[in-house]
């Protein structure tokens, strides 16, 4: 009964958030002065993102099915205002242009709609910016294409992942990113190629994504991020190999000191983990009768890197819970119930791991203690029925229109601990609730109320105008979205949860057959000699100290240093068949 892991849906939920992180560093004026003013950190030149506004008629309007004539008199007032960084007249006036109430050709059009973006981001109304920006990365002919992709990679430090500022890169193609590759944009090559082989890993274009996230070196900040993604493609790929190096460049680029990258400790413990599970999936094939071979050896090296996973991550458990299932598949009953006990400790009183009894009761099974298996089924049962039962009627309550909604407000209300759930189920619904691509869900709603907020403190002017309207229908409208995504996305983890549990106890259910029949053949067979055979005991997990450990048997006490390092010695009740 092998562990049936999810892991790469995991680590994409709980890793690179991809990118909380890059909502950091957001910067607006600095006495006064725009952020393009200031030297990047390191003595490095800052990347002008303006720099690509100087020609209107440069180059670029050729590239398209329209070109730009001469302005009118009202959009050269707008581009004017612009460039007085007058941002909310020139806005007001810029939008005039681009619906055609000024009379400018198409051309013209499509270079205010392109200007209005900017003067949007720099009033920072960044989600009505980028919905502009989106729309001028659809359509591969508009005067300012080329244009938008420094704007889409500046937008990606300033809204969170469920913005999909990645899917509006994708509109881009790998030699459309590769003209940045030169000295003074070599920042932003970099992050153009992490942002588009997201995409390609979108899309399950693993091999096109995994040479993107090839193109970004040591000196990026999206290194470590770029790395991590090209591991799990490689995973999709059923490549083991070079998925372990590309998680291993991770490790060895934080012991090199690497800098830039948000919570060292988290990817270290990613990088582990994700090095484990990789080499444990490698480590099980199928023999030409379909019967699983296990090969020790990577079975072994898995161990040692889910051994690296800091006691302190938030990974710790999952660790010692999958180690328990590469233990159990290496016949090493005692270290597999070990970690069992520990996880199981008081210690961790809101985790959540129904299947660690699942796995207690095989071990009991395939070692012929039969009575001590069918207790322990017969315990998980007791408890997790009515659980199962709370959390389908939880879940009824959230169905017809306006369910996400609804979920998303019970999300919230889970999150703040004012969801009146019961103490049986609150902790289990709130591990359900609390991955990480839901939190920046949440995040992401936070962000467009913060962008309302400063809607309502812009000049009543900018407010009333026809810009006005635009941004806040906008902003409004990207709320009521995000809200119904993040309430789907939390009803969909909710519901998975509860069909695990349902997977765990029609497991217990079977465990129970398997020990009827195998007690009655034992029955049969005994009758069948005409005697009661005398069984030979064995015994897996001789303890033998060390210099360095010494044997402290469990009297019902935990002690916190030895949680990791419990040992259960099993007597195996099945006859030798000597």
């Amino acid at each position: 009964m092998a562990k049936s892991y999810r892991w790469l849906l995991v680590a994409l939920s709980l890793s690179l958030g991809a990118t909380t992180a890059e909502a950091q560093g957001r910067r607006g004026k600095k006495n006064g002065k725009d952020e393009k003013s200031a030297p990047a950190k390191g003595g490095k030149k800052t990347i002008d993102l303006d720099a690509a506004e100087g020609d209107d008629k440069g180059k670029a309007e050729d590239d398209g099915p329209v070109t730009a004539g001469e302005m009118t008199e009202a959009a050269a007032q707008a581009k004017r205002l612009f460039d007085q960084e007058r941002w909310g007249e020139s806005a007001m006036m810029l939008k005039q242009v681009v619906d055609g109430e000024t009379n400018d050709d198409a051309g013209n059009r499509q270079i205010a709609q392109y200007h209005l973006a900017i003067a949007l981001y720099r009033l920072k109304f960044f989600q009505a910016s980028y919905d502009i920006f989106r729309r001028v990365a659809d359509n591969p002919n508009h005067l300012k294409f080329k244009e938008t992709l420094l704007w889409l990679a500046k937008l990606a430090t300033q809204l969170p992942e469920p913005a999909d500022i990645i899917g509006a890169v994708g509109k881009y193609s790998k030699d459309q990113v590769a003209r940045f590759n030169n000295d003074q944009q070599r920042d932003l090559y970099f992050q153009l190629n992490y942002l588009l082989g997201r995409s390609m890993y979108r899309q399950r274009e693993f091999q096109q994504g995994i040479d993107l996230f090839s193109n970004v070196k040591k000196e990026s900040p999206y290194f470590v991020k770029s790395q991590f993604f090209m591991g799990i493609s490689y995973v999709q790929l059923t490549k083991s190999a070079p998925a372990v190096r590309a998680f291993q460049r991770i490790i060895d680029a934080l012991d090199e000191g690497i800098e830039g990258v948000e919570d060292e400790a988290r990817m270290r413990d990613l990088a582990n983990l994700s090095i484990a599970r990789t080499l444990y999936s490698a480590s099980t094939k199928l023999d030409q009768n379909n019967v699983p071979k296990i090969d020790g050896q990577k079975i072994g090296y898995a161990v040692q890197y889910w051994n690296q996973v800091d006691v302190a991550s938030e990974y710790w458990l999952d660790a010692l819970f999958e180690q328990s299932w590469a233990y159990f598949m290496a016949s090493d009953f005692p270290r597999a119930l070990g970690n069992v006990h520990t996880i199981q400790s008081p210690y961790f009183p809101n985790s959540f791991y129904p299947e660690a009894d699942i796995l207690r009761a095989v071990i009991y099974f395939m070692t012929c203690q039969y009575d001590d298996a069918t207790s322990i089924v017969a315990k998980f049962q007791t408890r997790y029925e009515p659980i199962q039962k709370e959390l389908n009627a939880i879940l009824k309550r959230f169905e017809g229109e306006g369910s996400e909604q609804k979920f998303y407000e019970f999300l919230i209300a889970v999150r703040d601990g004012k969801a009146n759930l019961s103490p049986a189920v609150e902790p289990i619904v709130k591990i359900a609730l609390s991955d990480r691509e839901l939190l920046r869900n949440i995040e992401y709603v936070a962000v467009l109320d913060q962008e309302l907020e400063r809607f309502g403190t812009a000049n009543k002017g900018f407010q009333n105008s026809p810009v006005g309207a635009d941004v806040e229908d906008n902003v409004k409208l990207a709320k009521t979205n995000a809200i119904r995504k993040a309430g789907e996305l939390a009803r969909r983890r909710y519901r998975r949860n509860l069909t695990e549990l349902g997977e765990h106890l029609r497991s217990a259910q079977k465990i129970i057959v398997d020990i009827t029949n195998a007690q009655r053949k034992k029955l049969d067979e005994e009758i069948e000699a005409g005697r009661w055979s005398q069984e030979d005991a064995y015994e897996f997990g001789q303890v033998k100290p060390d210099e360095e450990h010494v044997i402290w048997p469990f009297a019902d006490e935990y002690w916190r240093d030895e949680l990791g390092f419990y040992r259960q010695v099993m007597q195996s009740q099945c006859g030798s068949g000597k």
